[in-house]
């Protein structure tokens, strides 16, 4: 029998553990598995903040039987219509046959869109500002747009100081363990940042925009709770939290860098291993990953730690390689700002390789302050040694960066 477990004075976690999860969404890993959490709040009005990826509804209705019988839920919230909040809906609607289903007017769009039974629903729309009791406690509403979604929204209970955030401030993290404290915070910042990086990184401005309304709004939290991976509780959890995305946010360049590639008869390979050498002549530490064995997400988890992003490829088929393509696409979807770039690459005929990861680079904004480097077939001495001052001269760049 699954159990629902109080995370304050009646107020309930209901969700479920996704420990098989590896892909998340279709184009991020998620190594650690995940969680889709949903709430419960028990006043006069009984209220679920959120459902659970459909596949999981039953494991969410059983722990919210543990409680309460379903039929008893007045009031369902729907912070974001995504199909990992939301997409359990009809079944919680069929159990609790709920007054009120609130959303954002975006996700009103979202939820009629996704669902051919929404004409059946008591749908009612909230919007930045609007409170609603529910006996000794209210509910007040703050439209996070592109945060990550155009209807996401955050439901704040001022007299539990607790925040209900969706997908903002989660973690792809499936574990016996419910709050943020209880594991290793090594392992907690990893995830955070993977999540950021991967998901979130595009609506920065906006993580900033809504952490400055939340400090406008003077909200006295002392619990978050994310639809995904663990909960933060205490001030000092939940300030560090606000603390952590601001710094995300800001993408400030770190003095390290990552050299991307891929290779077909190693000469790239080779030309990239004499860039980190350079890099470490010059004190930058390097990490070296290439596409064949890293997945664009994880890639991405190490640029986030980076300043400098160097790309290389062989020319092919007057191009370049479609590991190295994918992922100049699969980044520049994620908008990284503040980063230095640098290209390097072999070629046997046209050689046309550099010119085209230059542009990619420089059209999303990646200041190039080095020319490229490019081989004819195999490098030798000299072409190393340009390697080797191609790293060196960007490590410099980066140290100035840096400041």
């Amino acid at each position: 029998m699954l159990k629902a477990q109080e995370i304050k004075k009646d107020v309930y976690w209901i969700g479920a553990v996704d420990y098989e999860s590896r892909n998340f969404h279709g184009y991020s890993l998620s190594p650690r598995g995940t969680t889709y959490n949903n709430y419960l709040i028990l006043d006069e009005k009984k209220t679920i903040f959120d459902t659970v990826k459909p596949e999981h509804a039953g494991f969410s209705l059983e722990r919210l039987a543990s409680v309460i019988n379903p039929a008893e839920i007045d009031y369902l919230v729907i912070n974001h219509a995504e199909a990992d909040h939301a997409g359990a809906l009809p079944d919680f609607i069929a159990a609790c046959r709920p007054e009120c289903v609130f959303c954002s007017p975006m996700g009103q769009k979202a939820l009629e869109g996704h669902f051919r039974a929404w004409k059946n629903w008591p749908l009612k729309v909230v919007k930045s500002g609007d409170v609603i009791s529910l006996g000794k406690r209210s509910v007040h509403f703050l439209e996070t747009r592109m945060l990550h979604w155009p209807d996401s929204m955050f439901s704040y209970i001022p007299e539990d100081r607790l925040l209900f955030s969706n997908d903002a401030f989660g973690q792809n993290i499936a574990s016996s363990e419910r709050f943020a404290d209880e594991i290793s915070r090594e392992v907690l910042l990893s995830a955070m940042s993977e999540y950021y990086h991967n998901i979130v990184l595009p609506y920065s401005q906006q993580v900033l925009k809504v952490l400055a309304q939340v400090g406008e709004m003077g909200l006295d939290i002392d619990m978050i709770a994310p639809d995904h991976g663990l909960i933060f509780r205490g001030k000092e959890d939940a300030a560090f939290v606000l603390k952590t995305y601001r710094r995300f946010a800001e993408q400030k360049p770190g003095k390290r860098a990552v050299i991307v590639y891929d290779t077909m008869w190693y000469s790239t390979q080779t030309m990239a291993y004499a860039v980190a050498e350079g890099l470490g002549a010059a004190g930058v530490p390097a990490r070296i990953m290439s596409l064949k064995d890293n997945h664009h997400s994880a890639v991405m988890s190490e640029v986030a730690r980076c300043g400098l992003v160097m790309v290389g490829s062989p020319t092919h088929n007057n191009g370049i390689l479609p590991f190295v393509s994918g992922f100049l696409t699969y980044m520049k979807g994620l908008r990284p700002q503040n980063r230095l770039g640098g290209v390097f690459g072999s070629f046997g005929w046209s050689g046309e390789c550099v010119k085209i990861i230059s542009e990619r680079l420089a059209d999303m904004g990646f200041e190039l302050p080095a020319d490229p480097v490019k081989v004819k077939y195999v490098p030798d001495a000299e072409s190393l040694e340009q390697c080797f001052a191609l790293g060196l001269t960007l490590g410099r760049a980066l140290e100035a960066k840096c400041g």
